[in-house]
């Protein structure tokens, strides 16, 4: 089991993958790949550049690479796209060229876990905060997962409330009983 949590920043993916890791104590939670990289004394500006997001991209696609079985992972490579195609300099960004790694990369994962930006809000998020942007990311991701303008063909499922009400969606998912909500193969 290879399950990516996915969504903008500050909805609660880490929050949700502690709940899981607690569910399944043979699964293995894998930090984001910003905080993989700054654990190695890479540093990131307040506002990560588009080469930081690159970098970023192929260390998610590393982790997926290495994926073994029962990993939480926190966020998969179509954050980082949604982060890199929002970005204010996006258009030094050339996504061609990643495509391949990256549909291979997600093709690994058995389940994606789309965490989205409530409406209200469950976390308050200042403009300062950069509100904005997060609401971009969150619409972006939710293009990528559930359009699928890339054919990833990544089942993915999305989950709203709690925590515990999102942990037990998931668990449902996970144990075959596939009603109530949208979920697409």
């Amino acid at each position: 089991m290879k399950i990516a949590v996915s969504g903008a920043h500050r909805v609660g993916k880490t929050t949700l993958i502690e709940e899981l890791a607690r569910a399944f104590p043979s699964c293995a939670a894998v930090d984001e790949p910003y905080h993989l990289l700054a654990e190695e004394g890479h540093e990131f500006a307040e506002m990560p550049s588009v080469e930081d997001f690159e970098l970023q991209l192929e260390r998610s696609i590393e982790c997926m690479a290495e994926a073994q079985e029962n990993q939480l992972f926190d966020r998969c490579p179509a954050d980082i796209l949604a982060y890199l195609m929002t970005h204010r300099d996006s258009d030094e960004f050339d996504v061609e060229p990643w495509l391949q790694r990256v549909r291979s990369a997600m093709q690994r994962l058995d389940l994606v876990i789309f965490v989205p930006v409530e409406h209200p809000d469950r976390i308050i998020v200042s403009e300062s905060d950069r509100g904005r942007l997060r609401r971009r990311v969150d619409e972006e991701i939710r293009a990528i997962l559930f359009e699928d303008p890339w054919d990833f063909g990544v089942e993915v499922v999305e989950v709203t409330g709690t925590v515990r009400e999102r942990s037990r969606y998931v668990l449902a998912q996970i144990k075959g009983d596939r009603t109530g909500r949208s979920l697409r193969r």
